[in-house]
């Protein structure tokens, strides 16, 4: 455990935050600063077949131990972090032996990690807490998958008497932004199936994610003296607002749960003669998915026909549910499933409102159910994860590749 929390220290203290408005791969040049250092640590454990690409996409290989025909599986986590939270300057604090209270962050700033807000901290008395300093996030997303994945792949190496087949693992920049898979060589990777490392609490098994989309709306108005601007001012602002209000009202994030779907109105400027808004779209079904596309379009059709042409919209899919490409191999979500069980830990199995990159690889052609990677309040100040939940993580991967190993195909 030691080793493990000793790695993940390491990876979080390198600033990786990705960049959307940036159109280079990876967004960022300081992502090169962690990716050359895991091919570094890829090759001193024992790994072969190492390589990183011009975009900074790591593969790696760890060989077959066993004479007979085994599915090659892979395990894939992004060393990105947000760019909705500072990631500079990371310093982690460590909490042995938590106590079930309150956690003070920082006390200058008064930054309170605390269970009568986060509720999910109570599960961890006694366990050892990594959180951060109150000032930057912490980045075990996902920088806690890859610590997992290298962890296990050293942990089988060192232990050749476990029987495993060929096993692939991979790491991707730009995941944060939506880019993570975009240029992922799926046959250079050649697994028959993969497991990202990316979710969060203990027990997680995700194969199931939102469908998703992105609208960027651009109205002009027309200024015109306010005392004679009867019949002559467009106001873009008036215009903005009137669109988002006709949104269905509870059919936003904080109002929304499970399956239940979105609309996300995240930033809006304006003035008289120009106002900007964007917004995403999220839902698991997708019927209703098309439903609340064709809603926008409806709605810039009925503002353009009363106020003449003045609303443009650039209406973009990011991706896709996972669950269709994942439903007809269901076997590798059971495989999961069972090697979390026989580790003594109840799977939670339910749709991740949110995306991965395994919902792109699986349309790629790379099925890729999601796995827990242990960390709570990603993208903030509050972000923590217990070390024992990043053990655990490591316990799964391991017992995966021994599945798979003695099981025939």
């Amino acid at each position: 455990m030691q080793q493990l929390m000793d790695r993940f220290l390491r990876y979080v203290k390198i600033d990786t935050q990705s960049d959307p408005s940036s159109e280079t791969t990876p967004s960022t040049e300081k992502q090169w600063d962690l990716a050359y250092k895991l091919v570094e640590e890829l090759k001193e454990i024992g790994m072969i077949e190492v390589t990183i690409d011009d975009n900074a996409y790591i593969m790696a290989t760890l060989p077959s131990n066993v004479d007979k025909e085994v599915p090659v599986i892979g395990f894939i986590s992004h060393f990105d972090t947000t760019p909705d939270f500072s990631g500079t300057n990371v310093k982690p604090k460590i909490v042995e032996n938590y106590d079930g209270g309150d956690v003070v962050l920082n006390l200058d700033k008064k930054i309170v990690l605390s269970p009568f807000y986060f509720d999910d901290l109570v599960q961890y008395q006694g366990q050892t807490l990594i959180t951060t300093d109150g000032t930057t996030l912490l980045g075990a997303d996902d920088k806690a998958g890859i610590a997992e994945i290298i962890t296990a792949m050293e942990y089988l190496i060192t232990h050749p008497e476990i029987e495993h087949g060929k096993i692939r693992v991979g790491f991707t920049p730009d995941e944060e932004i939506g880019r993570g898979a975009h240029k992922f060589d799926v046959e250079k990777f050649g697994a028959e199936w993969a497991y990202t490392m990316d979710g969060s609490q203990v027990g997680e098994l995700e194969y199931e994610n939102f469908n998703a989309a992105s609208a960027k709306v651009i109205i002009k108005g027309t200024s015109v003296h306010p005392g004679y601007a009867k019949g002559k001012m467009v106001n873009a602002i008036s215009i903005a607002n009137e669109f988002v209000s006709i949104l269905p009202p509870e059919e936003t994030p904080q109002n929304t749960s499970g399956r239940e779907g979105f609309f996300h109105v995240h930033s809006m400027k304006g003035e008289i003669e120009h106002a900007e808004f964007e917004l995403i779209i999220r839902d698991h079904d997708e019927v209703q998915f098309q439903r609340r596309k064709k809603l926008l379009n409806d709605i810039v059709s009925n503002l353009n026909n009363t106020y003449g042409d003045c609303i443009t919209m650039e209406l973009k899919d990011q991706y896709f549910n996972m669950r269709e490409k994942v439903e007809p191999v269901f076997h590798i979500v059971e495989i999961a499933k069972q090697a979390m069980e026989s580790l003594g830990i109840d799977p939670i199995i339910k749709p991740i409102r949110g995306g991965t990159d395994g919902s792109q690889l699986s349309f790629k052609g790379l099925p890729c159910p999601n796995i827990f990677a242990g960390g709570h309040n990603f993208h903030g100040k509050y972000e923590y994860v217990p070390v024992e939940s990043m053990q655990k993580a490591v316990e799964v991967i391991v017992k995966i590749c021994e599945l798979v190993g003695n099981r025939d195909f």
